[in-house]
């Protein structure tokens, strides 16, 4: 009898989470990455629904909180339309990031560089995404010269991106291969993280349709 009741309250609350997930994963703006939101989406409550059956109520709770973008530059974050979290996690993530005024010179280095189909069309990738202020940092002359120069900014952007996608956790005292072939290191804990002991992480855990996204205050240089 008492295994009886676990179970279905197990599956009670399963059900009651499917779809609170499925609105949440619909809401936002823009037509493009539809069929792979939705398989998102679907994924997401499925994986929600076995964790709420596996675990208790406060427990899910917490699980679901840390999985939301964090950070002092989210609140910059349009809170609808194409550019706000919910109309991100729509598009893939080049296009997701065309929606963000404050990445408009990463994305022109990208289109510069030709990646716009590589990014879109890969699976389940992370980027470090640079603000306009961290290209800003960079002297005007030199970030001229490698915007001009496919090889080296095809060299530099492909070290942003890692092929996997990485939860705040593993941030934690991470070590990855970027597409560049060469390793880039991370540290921290909570909402505060950091990319080569560098970079700081402005926005965190930002979700696209194939991609996680950590937007960060500096240009990573490969060392090679």
């Amino acid at each position: 009898m008492n295994t009886r009741t676990r179970r279905s309250t197990g599956l009670l609350a399963a059900a009651a989470v499917i779809p609170l997930a499925l609105t949440a994963c619909s809401s936002g703006g823009g037509d493009s990455g539809t069929s792979d939101s939705a398989g998102t989406a679907a994924a997401a409550a499925t994986k929600s629904g076995d964790d709420m059956a596996g675990s208790s109520g406060s427990a899910s709770s917490s699980a679901s909180s840390t999985d939301q973008p964090f950070g002092p530059a989210c609140a910059s974050v349009p809170k609808d339309g194409a550019g706000s979290f919910d109309g991100m996690a729509k598009d893939p993530v080049a296009t997701a990031a065309s929606n963000n005024p404050e990445l408009s010179t990463l994305v022109t280095a990208v289109k510069k560089a030709g990646l716009v189909d590589t990014l879109n069309n890969a699976q389940n990738i992370t980027v470090f995404a640079p603000t306009n202020d961290a290209f800003a940092k960079i002297p005007k002359a030199t970030l001229d010269k490698v915007l001009n120069d496919k090889e080296q900014l095809t060299k530099i952007l492909t070290y942003h991106v890692v092929g996997q996608r990485l939860t705040p956790k593993d941030l934690e005292n991470g070590s990855f291969t970027t597409l560049e072939k060469s390793k880039l290191t991370t540290s921290g804990s909570g909402e505060s993280y950091t990319v080569n002991d560098s970079a700081e992480v402005v926005c965190g855990n930002v979700k696209t349709a194939n991609a996680n996204v950590y937007v960060i205050d500096t240009v990573l240089m490969p060392k090679s």
